[in-house]
């Protein structure tokens, strides 16, 4: 069977014409991402270019034909594919951030997909490419945040948000008026929804309700009884006056290099500059409280362009070549990101990587829906009103989820 599928790939792939596209010199602006003259064509972040070409070349030795791995953005899945794709100059395999499936599926721009293996890989990472359903993409790489902690501040890790206060309780027992004299437990930046949601989920609080096939744009879950807890536990946390205000990302890194902040929420974009800070740290589980804490999951993965004529090749390329063992130690060891691939997840031998990993393995992926887009700046705005502003939690939660519904239903009639 699998013979006679690799020998009607090929012949499909002889009676195809893919077209070139020749570039154009402009010195106004770059020139987009043109698809190279090859048979079969991939597109991938520049990290990845080496170990997918080296991929890609046995592949094509295998099956006789070229294959040329271009580097690519997200930036051209957004502005490039939606154009090229439809006029057969798109790639036929391309990178994309699993948030970003909802406008590629409801563009029609991505094919459904058959995965071989699915146990082979992270539950939470090969279903982030579910949507309405069906799979959409091999996933090979997550990131999520997690919880740090100075160890001579903090020896062992905090179970619950209780703990969490009253370890902060303890070190800011002598604040002043003097921020710079200061110490603190836990600090987070203003706003900034994706580091609250672990807080959000640990008191039974979400975005949208999940289903079986995916979010539901219909169920959404800032008002609901999980997330006003949440935002009534960080008000009172502000209120007692252990988060100091005005705290931005690059701040709030600086405070806990520093040893003003003992604890910090944070990913592995953080890893460089807190190792080299030489403060003495620890990563582990976000928090619980009424529930586990979950993290948003950001997964990346390789999706088929649905005008593709090599749709049946793309698939024998994603399953038996880039998700297998070695392929995706390649793909880790390009770009030291969680994997998404259980057996490389179990060789990974970075102690803060796996800790990191670790923490996500409850962790929700990000919706992926179009609906997501209408949730962000209320939200936001919902957190720094309670934080920045002291207002009424339950109320500017409330509030949010009814402009979230309104967005949501205006966005639908357009």
């Amino acid at each position: 069977m699998k013979k006679a599928l690799l020998i009607l790939a090929v012949l499909m792939l002889s009676m195809s014409v893919l077209p070139v596209v020749v570039a154009q010199d402009t010195e106004e602006e770059e020139a987009p991402l043109e698809r190279a003259d090859a048979d079969f064509v991939v597109w991938v972040d520049s990290n990845y270019v080496d170990a997918m070409q080296e991929i890609g070349d046995q592949f094509a030795a295998d099956f006789g034909v070229t294959v040329a791995v271009q580097e690519s953005t997200l930036g051209d899945v957004d502005n490039v594919i939606p154009v090229a794709a439809p006029a057969g100059q798109g790639p036929d395999v391309f990178f994309t951030a699993h948030d970003k499936l909802g406008n590629l599926v409801s563009g029609g721009l991505v094919a459904p997909i058959e995965i071989a293996n699915p146990d082979g890989f992270a539950e939470s990472a090969v279903n982030a490419f579910l949507y309405n359903g069906d799979f959409y993409g091999i996933p090979f790489s997550i990131e999520n945040i997690a919880f740090f902690r100075n160890v001579d501040l903090v020896p062992e890790a905090p179970a619950t948000w209780d703990e969490v206060v009253a370890i902060s309780e303890e070190l800011a027992a002598d604040n002043g008026d003097n921020f710079e004299e200061n110490s603190y437990g836990f600090v987070r930046q203003g706003g900034d929804p994706y580091h609250f949601f672990p807080i959000q989920t640990a008191f039974g609080g979400y975005v949208f309700g999940l289903t079986e096939e995916g979010y539901d744009p219909t169920d959404v879950g800032i008002g609901s009884e999980g997330s006003l807890a949440a935002a009534e536990f960080w008000a009172n946390y502000v209120e007692e006056g252990l988060q100091p205000p005005g705290v931005d990302w690059d701040l709030l890194h600086a405070m806990f290099e520093d040893g003003q902040a003992a604890m910090i929420i944070t990913g592995p974009w953080a890893l460089d500059r807190i190792r080299e800070s030489g403060v003495n740290y620890a990563i582990s589980d976000l928090p619980a409280e009424t529930e586990s804490g979950k993290p948003f999951l950001g997964v990346w993965g390789f999706v088929v362009n649905s005008f593709s004529e090599q749709q049946m090749l793309a698939g024998i390329f994603l399953n038996e070549y880039v998700a297998t063992d070695e392929s995706m130690m390649a793909l880790y060891e390009a770009n030291k990101r969680g994997p998404a691939w259980n057996a490389t997840i179990e060789a990974v031998d970075d102690a803060d990587l796996a800790a990191i990993t670790s923490a996500g393995i409850e962790g929700l992926a990000m919706p992926a829906i179009p609906a997501m887009a209408q949730v962000w700046t209320a939200w936001t705005d919902a957190i720094n009103l309670i934080q920045e502003q002291g207002e009424d939690p339950d109320a500017t939660f409330e509030n949010a989820a009814e402009q979230i519904e309104t967005l949501i239903a205006e966005s639908q009639e357009n």
